[in-house]
């Protein structure tokens, strides 16, 4: 469409043209749509399965067809399952983040800490020293 929009025309196929190529279609004349498309100078890549479905004609597009083992099903299975817990645990985390961030804010309201940021600050270094000095937070 892009292509007929940038030459400024726009292309109208009649019903009676848009029949004869899914007829042709339909009798195996022409194995595809681009097939369609090459032999009938159709432009746009999706028009001749739009004409297919529109005549009721479905069972003349390609189809695909998935074959899995049944290893692979459970494995997609597992892995769907997955992916649900672990979204669910970021969205946990994001809700305990705004409880903690709420935590840290009423308690500096109560202690009459003015600047939060600078506390945060001397927390994450006194964090990262003690890090540090035990060997990264590991034990042997």
């Amino acid at each position: 469409m892009e292509d007929e929009m940038a030459m400024g025309e726009v292309i109208r196929y009649s019903e009676a043209f848009k029949r004869h190529v899914v007829g042709e279609m339909e009798l195996g004349r022409v194995g595809s749509q681009a097939e369609a498309r090459a032999k009938y100078g159709i432009g746009g890549e999706g028009t001749v399965g739009r004409w297919v479905r529109k005549y009721g004609k479905d069972h003349l597009l390609r189809r695909v067809v998935r074959v899995e083992t049944p290893g692979e099903r459970d494995q997609i299975k597992a892995l769907k399952g997955r992916i649900r817990d672990l979204e669910r645990a970021v969205t946990d985390g994001k809700v305990q983040e705004t409880l903690y961030k709420a935590y840290f804010e009423i308690v500096c309201e109560q202690f009459g800490v003015q600047d939060m940021e600078a506390l945060k600050k001397r927390i994450a270094e006194r964090l990262s020293g003690e890090e540090s000095s035990s060997g990264g937070g590991r034990r042997a």
